[in-house]
This record gives structure tokens, C-alpha cells and sequence, in this order.
């Protein structure tokens, strides 16, 4: 299918590697011209490297910085003034009991997985609305609608995007321009490969994997970890032109671990 994306400029922050690298990679292969974000050069080196192998004549920019300080969100705007498509993907995750979350935890994650997006949001949005076309998706997760005991922090960033993109949607009425959010569910990210061989380490993936679903997420229809390619596609889509008609939506590819029938 051709998503009619030739030519687009795309940011994805914190794309160096995982389901931001998978997103800037099927932006690519559609026709986008990609500016890929991460903190560290060499691993956006190897970001860049993935997509052109992917699509060989990819037209790919990088931004090495930390997205969720107001600083670096500044120099990206300076050297990227405007862009046709803004996925908020900067995020991180971790399992941590109630009682251990300190203070500068809870705004650690509220700078990096919310304010990161609200800062691009609000330098990119303005110029989509004159423009009369964009599109801005937050990947949010399933984590923010049934929230994990063991990482209510991370589940309240997740919450929060899901407030801040349909707000920002309403602001889009009557225009070409459309916000959403994008809800993963366990997906087999770099973050989570490494997340999976600390807490298991040694134990065949497949054993673990099992576990997982049977103890953790035994509300999931896909019962395995989900690609981060599988998630990739839906968000390529949503940033489409195709996509018109779908605006302040939370749309979720999480395998059906959420049981409710809407939402």
C-alpha cells in the first residue's frame, strides 16, 4: 500500500534504536525524509545505517541530544524549524515498587516521557495548523489505561499522554491536521530484550516469554511479545494522509491485553 508519505519531513524522537528506530524505519521505506533523535552518536549512526538498509535511498537527518530538557528541544527547533510529522516516542520504562519511587524519579519520568512531547508539540503544532496539514502521535502504551503495580510512574506518564494528545486534538478541529496516540503493548523493544535479561538472566527467551504471559499479561489475545515492525505499521499509518479521518484517538496495538470493549 502506498500511504501517498513521499517527501514528508518526519521526526521521531528517541529513534536511535527499539520502536522509534522501527517507526523512522517504515516512515523511510514509505518515502519520508526522517530526522532520527538520540543521546548517543554512535548509536544513531547504527540507527541511520538500519533504515538505509532498509531503503537505500533514505534522506536521513540526526539530532543528537536529550529531548526531555528544554535546551535540546530548543537547538533541535533552531536547526529543524518546522516538520510535517512529530511522533513523541522518547520514553523510558522500569519495574519499581510504590514505596522505592522517590521524588526525583516521578519528575525524572514526567520530563522525559510527557514534557519531551509537550515541548515538540508546542514548537511544531502552530506551523501544521498555517500549513492546514501534520501529524502528531504520541506513543503512549497499554500501561497507561490498566496501570502496573509494579510501575505506577511509568503508567501515570503513560495516562498523561493519553490526556494531552486528545486535548491537543481539539485544538486541530475543523483542519487537516490530526493528533493521536499510539498504545504498544509488551513489545520485544531493545529496552525490553535487556530489561528481560536482567530479570531472567540465563533462562531461554522462549521459557520466559511463556512466564510472562502466563503470570504477568494473561490478558493477552497474542500471548507473545509483539515486533517492534508490528507497531511500526500502525503508527506509519496513523501518519498518513490515509489516515484523515482517525484524529483524537487512543488506538492500541498491545496484543488485546486490555479486556474493556472501548478505549
Amino acid at each position: 500500500m502506498d500511504l501517498k508519505l513521499t517527501g514528508k519531513l518526519a521526526l521521531v524522537s528517541g529513534s536511535s534504536k527499539g520502536i522509534g528506530l522501527a517507526i523512522a524505519r517504515a516512515l523511510a521505506v514509505e518515502g519520508c525524509r526522517v530526522i532520527i533523535n538520540g543521546r548517543d552518536a554512535a548509536a544513531i549512526a547504527g540507527g541511520a545505517a538500519s533504515i538505509r538498509a532498509a531503503a537505500s535511498n533514505a534522506d536521513i537527518q540526526t539530532f543528537v541530544g536529550d529531548l526531555s530538557t528544554a535546551s535540546a528541544a530548543d537547538d533541535l527547533v533552531r536547526r529543524f524549524p518546522t516538520v510535517d510529522i512529530l511522533v513523541n516516542n522518547l520514553g523510558i520504562f522500569e519495574r519499581k515498587a510504590f514505596a522505592d519511587i522517590a521524588d526525583t524519579d516521578w519528575q525524572r519520568y514526567f520530563d522525559v516521557n510527557v514534557m519531551s512531547g509537550v515541548r515538540l508539540s508546542r514548537a511544531y503544532l502552530p506551523a501544521m495548523k498555517e500549513r492546514n496539514w501534520g501529524r502528531v502521535v504520541f506513543i503512549s502504551s497499554e500501561s497507561g489505561i490498566q496501570i502496573p503495580p509494579d510501575m505506577i510512574h511509568y503508567g501515570m506518564t503513560k495516562t498523561a499522554q493519553l490526556a494531552i494528545s486528545r486535548g491537543l486534538a481539539e485544538t486541530c478541529a475543523g483542519t487537516a491536521v490530526t493528533v493521536n496516540a499510539v498504545l504498544p503493548g509488551p513489545t520485544l523493544s531493545d529496552g525490553n530484550k535487556a530489561a528481560i535479561a536482567r530479570r531472567a538472566p540465563g533462562r531461554p527467551f522462549p521459557e520466559v516469554e511463556q512466564e510472562f504471559f502466563e503470570k504477568i499479561r494473561p490478558t493477552s489475545l497474542l500471548k507473545r511479545y509483539a515486533t517492534v515492525d508490528e507497531v511500526a505499521n500502525l503508527v506509519a499509518y496513523v501518519c498518513s494522509p490515509l489516515a484523515s479521518a482517525t484524529n483524537g484517538a487512543a488506538l492500541r496495538v498491545e496484543g488485546g491485553v486490555v479486556r474493556a470493549c472501548f478505549g
